[in-house]
């Protein structure tokens, strides 16, 4: 299990089955961490700089291609540098995959929810 030093964050759309399975996953375990919903309180581009560096990803990596918003942010073009990849999901939090769960200097997608428990 995490250490008690470890705050453990999830980012976390209640609409979302696998973020509500994440999250009564972390439960079940005894782990309340700090719920973030990022569609209410979406990350700044620093936050979610930290979180892809935690995670080893690219924003690729992290983008919902299949969400409306993925075309209208202009997230297709391929001639986009990271930085305004980062940018555009910051304005357009709905491309974001969730649920992401960080302990620490860890995170994970919870796709399947199951993955978080590498983490922890």
């Amino acid at each position: 299990m995490t250490a008690a030093s470890e705050p453990v964050t999830i980012y976390y759309n209640p609409r979302c089955s696998k973020s509500r399975q994440t999250l009564a996953l972390l439960r079940e375990r005894g782990i309340e961490p700090r719920v973030v919903e990022y569609l209410k309180t979406p990350p700044d581009a620093a936050t979610l700089t930290a979180l892809l560096a935690v995670l080893g990803l690219e924003p690729e990596d992290v983008t919902r291609r299949g969400e409306p918003a993925y075309r209208d942010a202009g997230l297709d073009g391929p001639a986009l540098g990271r930085r305004e990849r980062i940018d555009r999901m910051v304005r357009h939090p709905q491309v974001i995959e969730r649920p992401i769960v960080q302990a620490g200097e860890r995170a994970r997608v919870g796709r399947p929810p199951e993955a978080v428990l590498e983490i922890l």
